[in-house]
Parts: structure tokens; sequence; C-alpha cells
């Protein structure tokens, strides 16, 4: 399979330099494309300094945006399969080959790598958010899925496909459950993830309580309504 990694990267200047290193090192058969979202720091220089392949957008977009870009470049390069992964150096590039070879072997077309699987524990707010958004998937999409918001996801050409033309596809729980729904196929693979390796995540407790509440909701209205 030809498998691209996706890196979304906004002012991560502190450890993407080892992030991609490691992805190289350990799956050198994986293509990467990092896609700087407008970083007001030396993330666009420290791709350009390390020769690294990246995308640099003119302004911050998002998420959302910036791995759209990830997947157009997929989509036009015929990319079999893309990884969604993590700038911060949470993620563990030694899964990514297993969740290709799942994704290959089950037919699937969204292969999420789950924590819970493995037997770790995912504490404190976000555990408890975690839970509900598995709930509704379970009770709106009728599948089970232990970690909706493990962040590492790797998708099948369909899925590259819906995400690079449709205006209504996010990297998050809400298109997990309404991708369910719709009939492809998600499955999860056991994997271990660490603490992030440098920098500031975003999601602090006030963000974390509306990002939670904002997909709880997605999910609802997307039943509902599509």
């Amino acid at each position: 399979m030809k498998v691209l990694a996706i890196i979304p990267a906004y002012n991560e200047e502190a450890c993407l330099e080892k992030t991609v290193e490691a992805l190289r090192a350990t799956c050198p058969d994986v293509d990467y494309v990092i896609v700087n979202d407008g970083s007001s720091d030396r993330t666009a220089e420290i791709i350009y300094d390390r020769g690294f392949n990246g995308i640099n957008l003119p302004v911050n977009t998002g998420l959302t945006s910036g791995f759209k870009a990830g997947m157009k470049y997929a989509q036009r390069n015929g990319y079999d399969a893309a990884v969604q992964y993590d700038a911060d150096g949470q993620h563990l590039p030694s899964f990514i080959p297993t969740m290709a070879e799942s994704l290959e072997r089950e037919g699937a077309d969204i292969v999420i790598a789950s924590r819970v699987l493995s037997g770790e524990k995912v504490g404190g707010l976000r555990g408890v958010g975690s839970k509900i958004i598995s709930l509704l998937i379970r009770m709106t999409a009728h599948t089970t899925i232990t970690d909706p918001t493990s962040g590492m996801r790797m998708y099948s050409s369909r899925m590259i496909d819906r995400f690079a033309t449709s205006f209504d596809c996010a990297p998050e729980p809400d298109t997990i459950a309404l991708a369910a729904r719709k009939g492809f196929k998600v499955i999860e693979v056991p994997a271990q993830m660490q603490e992030r390796q440098g920098g500031e995540s975003y999601l602090n407790m006030g963000n974390a309580i509306g990002y939670m509440a904002r997909t709880c909701l997605s999910i609802i209205m997307s039943c509902v309504l599509r």
C-alpha cells in the first residue's frame, strides 16, 4: 500500500523535527506531508531548513481545513491510505504498519488507533467526554468505538476522496459516526500513545468542554438531519 502520513502543524517548533525524524526512521516506506497551518513560530523555517516535505498555508485556518489540504495532496498523488499523525510527538509511528495491514486485510475505510483496547485508561474530563461520545456513536450508528477521541486515524482511498471533495468532513468523532452510519467500515486496533513532547496544547479546560459539547451536538444533529 502507498501510505501518506498527514502531519498538521500549528506552532510546533518544539517537537516537529523529532516527530518527523522518528516517523522517517521507523517507517521509511511511509511518505509524509507537513501542513503548516499559518504558524507564527519557527515551524515554516524548520520545514525549509531540514528539507521536509510540507505545505505552507498563509494563515491559520484550523485543523479541519489543514487536514483537508493534506487529503487533497493524498488524492492528487494517488495514495491508497492516509494516516492522521500529530506533530506534537504523541503518536507512535510503530503502529502505522499495523493500521495499514488491518485496513487492507479487513477492507476497512477507517482504522482508529485505540488506547482503550491496549488497556490504557483515558482519565479526567477527556475520559468522561470520550465515554459520552462513544455512547452517542453506539446509539446513532450502532457501532462500538472504544476510543473516539483518538487523533491517530487511517483512512482508505474512498475516505481520501470524500475528505478532498466534500465540504462537511472533519477529522473528528462526528465524521466517524456519520461514516459508520452511512455504511463505511470503521475498525480499531490496539495502540499506545505518549505525552506531548513539547509546546502547549490548545485544549485547556474551557476548550476541552466546548469541544466535547460541540462534538456531541454534531453527532445528534447529524443523525437528525443527515
